[in-house]
């Protein structure tokens, strides 16, 4: 079960990167917000759009790893 919701959480992550920056996020980008999806948005997980606007309407929050993801 643990695998499995690592898997959900990588895929949603992957897709949220995307959809945020409109192209896929590096590996790097995707690492730097995982936190915050965790602490944030994981009641969201594996719904893309719910995280991405999650980790939007928490953007005081957000680490600075991912702030700079979402907004350069």
């Amino acid at each position: 079960m643990r695998n499995a919701a690592r898997v959900a959480v990588a895929a949603a992550f992957c897709l949220t990167a995307a959809y945020a920056m409109a192209e896929p996020g590096t590996k790097d980008e995707q690492e730097a917000c995982k936190p915050d999806v965790y602490r944030l948005c994981k009641d969201f997980i594996p719904i893309t759009n719910k995280i991405v606007s999650c980790l939007k309407e928490n953007k005081s929050k957000l680490s600075p790893a991912c702030r700079k993801v979402f907004h350069g």
